[in-house]
């Protein structure tokens, strides 16, 4: 906002995923966010009061070049339909820049796409047990001689 250095970006997913880890690009200096909060399965539009506790907190690495990928409890992100994503704390700054956000995980597809065909195997009568009073009968045989 053009008050202060907090920033919230709220992404929705098409599927259920399982987040592994978030990647972000920062900007240097005074513009770099110094935490992140992650909120999963937040609804769009909630208030970020300091008594709505986290999905998981990250301290942000200060200086780093490139993407840097955070690691996330998988368990606590393990059926995520949305994440929202809460940057704060920049030093002596109104402003807060981030270049790139990514996620790592799974995709849990529930439904079954038009084009997909559906494979159902046709019994097998060979690969029926066989339980009958002939087969029975013959191990009980023995050869005479």
């Amino acid at each position: 906002s053009s008050e202060d250095d907090e920033m919230i970006i709220h992404i929705p997913f098409t599927n259920n995923v399982r987040v592994r880890s978030v990647m972000v690009k920062l900007g240097r200096g005074e513009l770099c966010p110094r935490r992140l909060r992650l909120y999963a399965n937040a609804p769009n539009g909630i208030s970020f009061s300091d008594d709505i506790k986290p999905t998981q907190d990250i301290a942000l690495l200060e200086g780093a070049e490139g993407v840097t990928e955070y690691p996330v409890r998988v368990s606590a992100f393990a059926s995520v339909t949305s994440v929202t994503l809460f940057f704060s704390d920049s030093p002596l700054s109104e402003r807060s820049r981030v270049y790139y956000i990514g996620f790592k995980g799974d995709s849990k597809r529930l439904v079954k796409e038009p084009g997909d065909k559906l494979d159902i195997r046709a019994a097998n009568a060979a690969d029926a047990p066989v339980d009958t009073l002939a087969e029975r009968a013959a191990g009980a045989q023995s050869t005479a001689r």
